[in-house]
């Protein structure tokens, strides 16, 4: 990646008022509930591909007022995504290629091949975060959840949920922003001062707070609730894994992100945090979380999850509260991990050269079932690529189906696939069934919480030792025949009309 291709956005407003001279903003002033009504908005504009919303009277009951207007929909379209990270929707796999050469760099073999390590060389110095002394932006409230116009997106949510929220952990030790893991969870709010922080197990937050528990010691922890857009998808992107979140959006940004101490405890925050709340999470202090409305388009079960505590709340003075809601696709996820098919897409083709293409059909709740698109050179390569896709990356363990197909098949064309698998595979041979794997802890479909089996499913033509015969060649028509075709139908569609 050699640049942007829009200017930097310093925080959430300067991006919001470049959506909102592009007509990818709207403000809405009638009052809307964030019991359930903003969601079922929500849900409406997102079918449509419409404009992220600013929801400037949101309210609770028709009564309860809140001191800060509802953002929604800020990624709702793949080109918002994109402008995100200062990028035309085109320019995202460029951005996979710059990420692929940070997550593993070939040496140079020529003079020429040191002049394109430039980028990268230039990129590095942007990956320190800085920091300082205060953040005169940012002003104290009383600590006191109920003031965020949190929503309660379903009908049996267990409560308000803050489902943008960007966590900040950090592992024991001296305070060193380097090693921050930054991560979107959801927060269940339980009175004033109380939430609940829900992380999958292999997320960077539990890591660290498995490292606090082992030490018997309160683990710091600061949230932000809206920040400069680079650092919001910085948290949700494939990072490479010696790379923080922090120094992906001081790379994206093209200036190193700059940082101010939090008020109670020993972490810092983005100095472009709109809302910033500040707590601990003690070794061992659950509550029961849930059951929340996901995904996958059904509610996941209540399970007991670190309780976090409250001790300090700060925002900016014109600060909006973003939010989302998460469900059946489409959704803002949904959305998002779409469009980062194209920025993981060339980590996956270094380490498995035989892929060509990957889609991740936004139907199946994303990264639940793959297609993967393979140039079939020798028997047993299309397992090869399965075993390998699933192994790769920590969010593709949880990926239960992987079909793989030969180039000539449109993998954006479930029609295509299907007709794949009908005709080039077998169950007798062609099924990859494993057993006891990890799986996402909201698939219902598996038999014990969070382990469960996977299939794949070869719809390649097959060669060599994996037959004993030959395949019949497919039907095709000869292009000079196309061609003279579409003249004909051309010609009929005229004499229709």
């Amino acid at each position: 990646m050699t640049g942007r291709d829009l200017p930097p956005f310093q925080d959430l407003k300067d991006f919001l008022a470049f959506l909102r001279s592009s007509g990818e903003l709207q403000q809405l002033v009638e009052p809307v509930d964030v019991h359930l009504e903003a969601t079922a908005l929500h849900r409406k504009v997102i079918a449509r591909g419409g404009p992220a919303l600013r929801i400037a009277a949101p309210c609770r009951g028709g009564e309860a007022k809140f001191a800060f207007p509802l953002l929604l929909n800020l990624f709702g379209t793949r080109k918002r995504v994109a402008a995100g990270l200062g990028l035309a929707p085109e320019s995202l796999p460029e951005l996979g290629q710059f990420l692929t050469a940070l997550r593993s760099p070939q040496p140079p073999g020529s003079f020429r091949d040191v002049l394109k390590l430039g980028p990268v060389a230039k990129a590095g110095l942007n990956a320190r975060p800085k920091r300082q002394n205060s953040n005169k932006a940012l002003i104290d409230k009383e600590p006191d959840l109920t003031q965020l116009p949190v929503q309660t997106c379903w009908p049996g949510d267990a409560g308000p949920l803050i489902t943008w929220a960007v966590v900040l952990t950090r592992p024991p030790g001296a305070d060193d922003p380097r090693s921050y893991n930054l991560g979107v969870y959801r927060m269940q709010v339980l009175g004033a001062d109380q939430a609940i922080l829900r992380w999958l197990p292999f997320r960077g937050g539990a890591e660290h707070y498995r490292q606090w528990q082992k030490e018997g010691k309160a683990m710091p922890v600061a949230v932000m609730i809206g920040c400069d857009p680079a650092t919001l998808l910085s948290a949700v992107l494939p990072a490479p894994g010696h790379v923080s979140e922090l120094a992906l959006a001081g790379i994206f940004n093209k200036s190193p992100s700059r940082l101010s101490p939090c008020k109670s405890v020993d972490m810092h925050v983005p100095l472009s945090a709109e809302i910033v709340l500040e707590g601990t999470v003690a070794p061992g202090e659950t509550a029961i979380e849930g059951p929340f409305g996901d995904h996958t388009g059904y509610y996941n079960d209540a399970a007991p999850y670190p309780l976090f505590r409250l001790s300090a709340l700060r925002c900016r003075k014109d600060a909006v509260y973003l939010s989302t809601f998460t469900g059946r696709a489409p959704d803002e996820p949904a959305v998002i991990g779409e469009a980062m098919t194209d920025v993981f897409r060339p980590v996956l083709q270094q380490a498995v050269p035989e892929i060509v293409d990957v889609h991740l059909p936004p139907a199946t709740c994303s990264y639940r079932f793959a297609i993967l698109k393979i140039d079939k050179s020798y028997p047993g390569q299309a397992r090869r690529a399965m075993l390998a896709f699933w192994s790769l990356l920590p969010q593709f363990s949880m990926t239960k189906y992987v079909i793989a197909v030969d180039r000539d098949i449109d993998i954006g064309s479930w029609d295509d696939v299907m007709w794949a698998v009908a005709t080039r595979s077998d169950p007798e041979r062609d099924l990859v069934v494993l057993e006891g794997t990890p799986v996402d802890q909201l698939d219902f479909a598996s038999p014990r919480v969070g382990l469960g089996g996977k299939l794949g499913i070869d719809a390649t033509l097959k060669i060599g030792a994996e037959t004993q015969r030959a395949f019949a060649d497919r039907l095709t028509m000869p292009q000079d025949v196309e061609t003279r075709a579409e003249t004909l139908f051309a010609a009929l569609e005229r004499q229709d009309s």
